[in-house]
């Protein structure tokens, strides 16, 4: 198959997922262009204060001093109206400065966030720029209402320019992208809803509301777990059922929120962060421990989990074998029409020593489609195995996904967990996770025929010092030391990956990856666990 037939291929293995209603909306505001110039009536009258339950939770610091803000890892100045829109800067660092997350960090003066409303207002005229998109505009709209709910009043400018807002996201809601991004912009229309009165407020208000009822049934899952399989973008989503709760928002959010807690603290790890599977990566989301702070206070209380959990709907799956706790992927990357999120990494799987994360995920540290993003999404990025140079799923672009694996067979119980995908059809790989005597063992078999290139990666966290022998690898992390059986008859590569715990960081990290060419069917036991040998 040449280049031009793979390209179509591949476009045509992404389109046919999409619902109609995407496509409509993909082809709608392309040909309109951009976002329409919105009107600019006076805003509705402003509702009379919020009664919120508890404050609402404090962000990061990212305005360091009059000017310059840090994002992604990256600071940069703010001076003129250029730079709310240099591309040079990247697109998400611009969305991150569009957002107004900074409002909410501790010891912000009023007159420092008054100022900055201003020049937002002043810098940005409607209808151009990044922060007229409907992302930006959601997280904006609701940053600038918390503000005000939070002590700090709005002026006649700023309302007026928030109502403006409203009729801009009004125009372009997300059903091009669904997902997340759609109750990004219902959340606007809420809090839109209960901050102004009238009409237009009502009008706000119920739209955000339908969005809701429409959406959580289908993007929150039996198990708690949000449908694009991202946890970091599952606590952004918590945190959002939370503020909606906080501010008494007329929906029925209480079995959700308890569900979402359940799984955030199924899929939160020893030392307090959360598994980075799919897109993940720290100080994002608010810590978990905010969120659940957060949570108790709204009189949420804190989930108990047991030693073996699944999580059936999401696909993970955890347990523990002593001081031992694995968490595991299992399931699907994500929904159908929507895996933008996603990362070829079916069968993967964390590991901890305690409170020691020994096997990790790449994680992320791009969003633009760069080395390292591929890198990141590709099988080779995770605790799994690719096939003939496959990856288990055809990720491409930044958030694109063709050929995706599937799950054929799933099981779990105390004593373990065993499940199959058909990403490499014909060929089937099956992965069985369960106790051993001083660690976990893995069974990887292959069900097919021929012979196969089979690659198994093996990512061990930033200062692991890794020594191998004929039969086995020592892992050195701080005083502990880990034995990894060798499989015979590989070809045997200790290599450097790249980890990011944060967008914009990356650190070394050593890889072991082993290759072999086996005729199917195949079997390989793996054990990894504390070293005994003297």
């Amino acid at each position: 198959m040449n280049f031009t037939l793979q390209k179509i291929a591949l476009y045509a293995a992404t389109i046919r997922h999409l619902k109609p209603e995407q496509i409509f909306y993909r082809i709608f505001y392309r040909l309109r262009g951009g976002c329409p110039r919105p009107g600019i009536a006076p805003a509705p009258p402003r509702a009379g204060a919020a009664a919120l339950k508890t404050p609402f939770p404090r962000y990061a610091e990212t305005l360091r001093d009059d000017a310059t803000f840090v994002f992604l890892n990256a600071a940069h100045e703010v001076r003129c109206a250029a730079d709310w829109n240099r591309a040079e800067r990247g697109k998400l660092w611009l969305y991150n400065l569009h957002y107004f997350d900074f409002l909410r960090q501790n010891n912000l003066p009023a007159a420092v966030g008054e100022a900055w409303i201003e020049r937002w207002i002043a810098e940005n005229p409607p209808p151009v720029g990044n922060g007229w998109e409907p992302y930006p505009l959601s997280l904006r709209i609701v940053n600038w209402i918390k503000y005000d709910w939070s002590g700090h009043p709005l002026t006649e400018t700023a309302r007026h320019s928030l109502a403006v807002q409203l009729r801009a996201l009004m125009s372009q809601l997300e059903r091009h992208l669904l997902g997340n991004h759609l109750l990004a912009n219902a959340k606007a229309l809420v809090f839109a809803g209960l901050f102004f009165t009238g009409k237009e407020a009502e009008k706000w208000l119920k739209k955000g509301l339908s969005i809701y009822r429409k959406e959580l049934p289908e993007q929150i899952l039996a198990d708690g777990g949000h449908f694009e399989r991202s946890v970091m973008y599952h606590s952004i989503i918590l945190e959002d059922m939370l503020d909606l709760f906080n501010a008494g928002a007329p929906l029925e959010l209480r079995e959700t929120i308890g569900k979402m807690l359940r799984f955030l603290a199924a899929m939160t790890s020893p030392d307090g962060t959360i598994s980075f599977f799919n897109d993940g990566a720290d100080k994002i989301a608010l810590p978990t421990e905010t969120i659940f702070e957060y949570a108790g206070e709204l009189g949420f209380g804190r989930p108990e989990i047991p030693d073996a959990l699944d999580l059936p709907q999401s696909g993970y799956s955890r347990f523990h074998n002593g001081n031992w706790l694995l968490i595991c992927d299992s399931g699907p990357v994500g929904p159908d029409y929507q895996p933008g999120h996603a990362h070829a990494d079916t069968l993967t799987f964390d590991l901890w020593y305690g409170k020691t994360h020994l096997v990790i995920d790449s994680a992320t540290g791009e969003y633009v489609d760069t080395p390292l993003r591929r890198e990141q999404r590709g099988t080779a990025g995770h605790n799994t195995v690719k096939i003939d140079g496959r990856n288990s799923s055809d990720v491409w672009c930044a958030h694109r996904v063709g050929r995706r694996a599937k799950i054929t067979e799933r099981r779990f119980s105390a004593g373990g967990i065993s499940a199959a995908h058909d990403g490499y059809r014909p060929v089937i790989h099956r992965r069985i996770w369960h106790p051993a005597e001083n660690g976990i063992s893995i069974c990887d078999s292959f069900a097919g025929k021929g012979r196969h290139e089979l690659e198994f990666f093996w990512h061990f966290a930033p200062g692991s010092r890794i020594e191998i022998d004929e039969t086995r690898a020592k892992i050195s992390l701080g005083e502990t030391i880990f034995a990894l059986s060798l499989p015979g008859n590989a070809e045997i590569r200790l290599e450097s990956g790249r980890f990011s715990p944060e967008f914009g960081r990356t650190l070394p990290h050593p890889v072991l990856h082993f290759i072999l060419n086996a005729a199917l069917p195949f079997e390989l036991d793996t054990t990894i666990g504390l070293d005994t040998e003297k």
